[in-house]
């Protein structure tokens, strides 16, 4: 029997682990507000490289590899390593990014409309609407005054409301009474400013008036009755404003039924329907410095003779206007410049009513 040399078996060696040489760090995230560090996996103790011999062969010990780590600066600045080569090489060239201007455009493809579809629909949509106001200005533009219209009724100076207070207490006094136009920048002829011509209605001096007529009331309140009550306030701002409202229905009915059209005489009846608080003011006034009686009724029926006078000075430049003034401002000269005798008559007719309502007007605001 052959006789074979005992051999110890060969030395059993373990499976070395193996890791990837790279790992990819995911996409930067925002970081924190408090600013601290946050890791996907908690960091593993620093080991330090101690080998150790396992049957003569060094053993790898798996070493913790961090995943990512986010700081509050990380999302300012690109991925380091070759991410940024293989992006580089993705996209090719530079590419410069789009402005902010274009930000706040829509995007109409991703709602599936095409550019030159959204860009009719804009045009389309902008005429709509230009046809809209148009409409609306050519129809109501009588009945609701523009902000220009307003604007140039309070262009007044220092000058103009001292002499048009002396031409409403002392009218009979004042001459002329038509009122100046004037060219404008576009070549269209216009009534000229308060400023420029003191014939021309504003709206400061009623607006001024009607606050210095509750201002009044409250005070003459207050010294009567030896107490004030705020409500009283309230009750002198409601009656000037229903006088002001009844005083231009009026007017406009008038206007109406006469077939008298004119675009800016919204703001001229508001304005001269506000000129009877001047009267209105003077009479209250006598009253505080202790006229009484027939005094007082003296003061009273001066005042209003005063703003009726005016009123048919005023007026008429808008009820019976100058034909050669009306064809050059009014777009539509033929239902004005031209007044038969008849319409005349009742034109004339209108202004005294439109006066003799005046005393009723002025006696339900001094009864205080």
């Amino acid at each position: 029997m052959a006789q074979y040399p005992s051999q110890s078996p060969p030395p059993l060696r373990h499976p070395v682990p193996t890791h990837p040489a790279y790992i990819p760090e995911p996409p930067s995230t925002p970081g924190s507000p408090q600013g601290y560090q946050r890791f996907s996996s908690s960091p593993s103790p620093n080991l330090g490289p101690q080998p150790h011999l396992q049957h003569g062969y060094p053993s790898q010990q798996p070493q913790h590899v961090p995943a990512y780590i986010t700081t509050p600066f990380q999302h300012s600045h690109p991925p380091h390593g070759h991410i940024q080569q293989q992006q580089q090489h993705q996209q090719g060239p530079y590419q410069p990014q789009p402005t902010v201007a274009h930000a706040h455009q829509p995007d109409f493809a991703a709602w599936g409309i095409d550019g030159a579809t959204a860009q009719l629909g804009m045009q389309l949509g902008h005429s709509a609407v230009t046809a809209g106001q148009d409409y609306v200005q050519r129809n109501f533009g009588t009945v609701f005054p523009a902000a220009t219209q307003v604007k140039h009724h309070f262009n007044v100076s220092n000058s103009y409301v001292m002499r048009k207070l002396r031409v409403l207490l002392f009218p009979w006094t004042h001459k002329p009474w038509a009122r100046k136009i004037r060219r404008s920048e576009h070549g269209q002829s216009e009534w000229q400013t308060p400023r420029e011509d003191i014939n021309c209605p504003d709206l400061y001096i009623p607006v001024m008036a009607i606050v210095t007529y509750i201002i009044l009331t409250a005070l003459h309140s207050g010294i009567n009755n030896k107490f004030f009550r705020p409500q009283i306030l309230g009750e002198s701002a409601s009656r000037a404003t229903l006088v002001v409202l009844l005083d231009f229905a009026f007017v406009k009915l008038g206007c109406y039924f006469l077939n008298i059209n004119d675009s800016s005489q919204v703001v001229d009846v508001f304005a001269y329907g506000g000129y009877k608080f001047v009267g209105v003011i003077v009479t209250i006034t006598a009253g505080f410095l202790g006229l009484k009686g027939p005094l007082w009724m003296m003061v009273f029926v001066y005042a209003f003779l005063a703003n009726a006078f005016f009123l048919l000075r005023s007026l008429r430049s808008m009820v019976l206007p100058d034909p050669s003034i009306s064809i050059a401002t009014n777009p539509n000269p033929t239902t004005t410049a031209t007044v038969n005798p008849a319409q005349r008559r009742r034109r004339i007719t209108f202004l005294f009513l439109e006066a003799v309502c005046q005393i009723v007007y002025m006696g339900a605001l001094v009864r205080i």
